[in-house]
């Protein structure tokens, strides 16, 4: 059912979208697709304060109106700000233009539907809910939250990356969106994972809790936690904790 209603949203932004004409609509996108990076970066923190602000009833809603809210206030404002600067629209040839709009319109229609099916994981449902699986695939299989979180850790982690974190090598460590590190030695594994994304966990054990009554906590952000070897367990373990994200 989830998928349905995706697909509803991905066929409205498009269609929408596309009347911007190409320039327009790659300006949408490129809109758009900040917005998420900014919104993915902030709506943690913010929830923690909105739980601390908002009536009793409405606190368990903090991580999904902090993401939501953020995320559509950064596009408005970001599309307002583009309306300002750049208010003439460049000439294509027909067939770019058609083939330019359409393309940049449906792409934006994806990164919504991705972006939305990630706020759907800090949303007070159960944890299955209308076909949506924390575990499960999304989208006919797409998996377009976990694109989007993976492109939000990639980011996090290679052009916006910002090292702030030093392991026991004396490394640095980018300060990843979703990306705890563990430094465990594993002399059987050439391919060790030092990084272990949580985020559609943490929020299914969140609505878990929240499932069981009463109030539960905003769900803590990962934390990086360099670990030293365990002589070939592989598996994280205790550690000292820097500030999470």
């Amino acid at each position: 059912m989830i998928d349905l209603l995706m697909l509803v949203v991905i066929g409205l932004v498009t269609w929408c979208v596309a009347s911007e004409g190409v320039w327009g609509a790659a300006l949408v996108f490129l809109c758009t697709l900040l917005s998420g990076l900014l919104a993915m970066n902030f709506f943690e923190p913010l929830a923690v304060v909105l739980q601390s602000v908002l009536p009793q009833d409405y606190r368990n809603h903090a991580d999904s109106i902090a993401l939501v809210g953020l995320f559509a206030g950064f596009v408005f404002a970001l599309r307002m700000s583009t309306e300002r600067i750049a208010p003439i629209f460049i000439t294509l040839p027909d067939m770019a233009e058609s083939i330019g709009r359409w393309a940049f319109a449906a792409a934006t229609g994806l990164l919504t539907a991705a972006i939305l099916l990630t706020a759907v994981h800090t949303a007070v449902i159960p944890r299955e809910y209308l076909g949506f699986k924390a575990e499960g695939p999304t989208f006919f299989g797409l998996n377009l939250d976990r694109r989007w979180l993976g492109f939000t850790q990639y980011v996090s982690e290679k052009s916006l990356a910002n090292f702030r974190f030093v392991n026991e090598k004396n490394e640095l460590i980018p300060h990843m969106f979703d990306g705890p590190y563990f430094a465990v030695g594993d002399p059987g594994n050439p391919y060790p994972n030092k990084v272990w994304p949580s985020f559609p966990i943490r929020y299914a054990a969140r609505r878990d809790q929240i499932a069981g009554g009463g109030i539960a906590p905003v769900a803590p952000a990962p934390i990086f936690r360099p670990v030293a070897p365990t002589g070939g367990s592989g598996s994280p373990g205790g550690g000292q904790a820097s500030p999470g994200f």
